[in-house]
């Protein structure tokens, strides 16, 4: 459910559409179109590592959609 709010945040912020798609496509795993879900999505080691270094505990919090909008907005001002 909250990958469905953070989608909803991106989606009502048009001027990050650009910088989510190539984020998107930087943090996909290699030849996701392969293998099931197939779906562009990080590894789930990695985005376990994010969650970890950002809120603590074993990385099992859901991300913030204000989190993702505040990092989306870094990468497409210093990327």
């Amino acid at each position: 459910m909250s990958w469905l709010r953070i989608m909803g945040a991106v989606v009502g912020r048009p001027g990050l559409w650009l910088t989510a798609v190539r984020q998107v496509r930087r943090l996909a795993r290699p030849r996701w179109w392969r293998r099931p879900p197939f779906l562009p999505l990080p590894d789930a080691a990695y985005v376990r590592f994010r969650l970890v270094t950002q809120y603590g505990g074993t990385g099992d919090r859901a991300p913030v959609p204000a989190d993702v909008l505040n990092y989306l907005s870094w990468c497409r001002e210093y990327g």
